[in-house]
């Protein structure tokens, strides 16, 4: 396990979280769990039906040290919880419609996670993106300042870490978006030691190109420089005027940046999407996401295509999350 692992594991350790996995019946959750609790770094919380989860544990012969399963059919505090979700849906849903609703595994996890019975939860092995998000922000909703949660990445390859944002819930974000983006994706730099410096992508640099979506850009660096002159950040730049220092010595010699970024802020979904793979797949980068961000809880989302090492690693990121 890279230094990085080493260092979030020791720290969530010293915490001991518990975490909710809502798809604990899948068995490269199961398989994850197993070794996070085995490991004596986090309480996972399996959902699902207790005897297959039981079965599956013991046909796989994983070994807990801990672990609370809970099928959300017999929870002894369902009213509870009806209540509390009644109560946050602001009459959005009738008691009636909030018991069907808490069945769903991902709705009663974030429930977990909101009445703070878990630190944070971990789905989307099985489930959509949308199946995860939704309940999230329906329920734990975004930071006071901040509109609409974001997914980054965290690209890394040795020693190298780098973010990656939005690749993975906006698609076409508006320059107050990304300006928001920009801003959470610093403040999930420094949760992985990394000192933010961040660049606004475009396809144009400083101006090179004038158009409504190299604008976009330069307005939304406006925004956020506004909002957080702290923060070392800039734009609009190519790619490689923001990572090359030579290049970026041609193409934006007044920058701050000086061709040194390390959070880089893609204009669109489909820009994040196949920067990211790009990255991963050419670069021979690990992935490590989508971590959402601007969340008052942590809540994270799996690929469908994961495999029990992502679920581990996501797992203890999100528990980094809950209390930094």
């Amino acid at each position: 396990m890279s230094d990085l692992f080493t260092g979030i594991t020791e720290k969530v350790k010293a915490s001991y979280p518990s975490i909710v996995f809502p798809e604990g019946n899948d068995e490269r959750i199961v398989e994850a769990a197993s070794r996070l609790s085995a490991e004596g770094i986090l309480k996972p919380v399996l959902l699902g039906d207790k005897e297959e989860i039981r079965a599956l544990i013991v046909e796989k012969g994983y070994a807990f040290k801990e672990v609370e399963i809970i099928d959300p059919r017999t929870y002894e505090q369902m009213d509870e919880m009806i209540e509390a979700f009644v109560e946050r849906r602001k009459g959005k849903e009738t008691k009636e419609e909030a018991a069907e609703r808490l069945l769903d595994v991902n709705y009663f996890g974030t429930m977990l996670t909101y009445m703070k019975k878990v630190n944070g939860l971990v789905s989307g092995a099985v489930h959509s993106t949308g199946d995860t998000v939704r309940p999230a922000l329906q329920i734990i909703k975004t930071k006071t300042g901040v509109t609409r949660t974001s997914g980054t990445f965290l690209m890394v390859r040795g020693e190298e870490k780098y973010i990656f944002s939005d690749c993975a819930i906006n698609i076409s974000p508006d320059s107050e978006t990304l300006a928001e983006i920009a801003i959470e994706s610093a403040e999930t730099a420094k949760v992985f030691g990394i000192d933010p410096a961040v660049a606004m992508l475009s396809f144009s640099t400083k101006g090179s190109a004038v158009c409504p979506e190299a604008d976009k850009v330069v307005e939304a660096t406006r925004l956020a420089k506004e909002r957080r002159p702290d923060l070392l950040l800039d734009g609009e730049f190519q790619f490689d005027a923001a990572f090359v220092p030579s290049v970026a010595q041609k193409k934006a010699p007044d920058s701050p940046l000086k061709g040194q970024a390390n959070v880089f802020i893609f204009p669109s979904l489909e820009a994040g999407n196949i920067g990211y793979k790009l990255t991963q797949r050419l670069g021979n980068f690990e992935a490590i996401g989508p971590i959402l961000q601007g969340l008052n809880q942590p809540v994270n989302d799996l690929s469908r295509g994961c495999n029990a090492e992502d679920v581990y690693k996501l797992a203890l990121i999100t528990a980094m999350q809950s209390f930094i």
